[in-house]
């Protein structure tokens, strides 16, 4: 059987994320969101947790001055930009179009009428993409090369 620790690294730390976000979801709300095991948004940032994963267990495995480990920084430089800007940014929209969609169809009465909603939970605080990383960061250091 094939071992990619660089792979197996990125999943594990996308899946740990995802694993914590259901749990956190559960304590704070008493309920169970199925969503949270897979979806995007929320504490802790499963996109920086897994590109973190795999820029320290690429380092580990091909060397810190490999030419791949700065592609893997560059690559969780982006990824962690655009969480904590681009979509984050997207999600507050999303959620001022659903209030001004709502208070329209408040105006003309038409409280029964559904109205697919843009997703609101899309991006990440700084804070979310810091803990992500960080989490990335140990799984990527901790996981066998071989």
């Amino acid at each position: 059987m094939v071992y990619n620790p660089i792979l197996c690294a990125a999943v594990f730390g996308w899946a740990a994320a995802q694993f914590i976000k259901f749990i956190l979801h559960f304590v704070q709300n008493a309920s169970f969101r199925l969503e949270r095991l897979y979806g995007s948004g929320g504490m802790p940032s499963s996109h920086s947790s897994l590109v973190c994963a795999a820029f320290i267990s690429t380092g580990r495995a091909e060397g810190w001055d490999s030419p791949i480990v700065a592609v893997m920084f560059v690559v969780a430089a982006i990824v962690m930009y655009d969480a904590a800007n681009v979509r984050l940014e997207a999600g507050k929209h999303a959620k001022q179009l659903n209030e001004i969609m709502m208070r329209l169809l408040a105006q003309d009465g038409n409280t029964d009428t559904k109205i697919k909603e843009f997703k609101e939970l899309l991006g990440h605080t700084p804070f979310q993409v810091v803990c992500g990383a960080v989490l990335g960061i140990v799984i990527g250091a901790l996981i066998p090369l071989r």
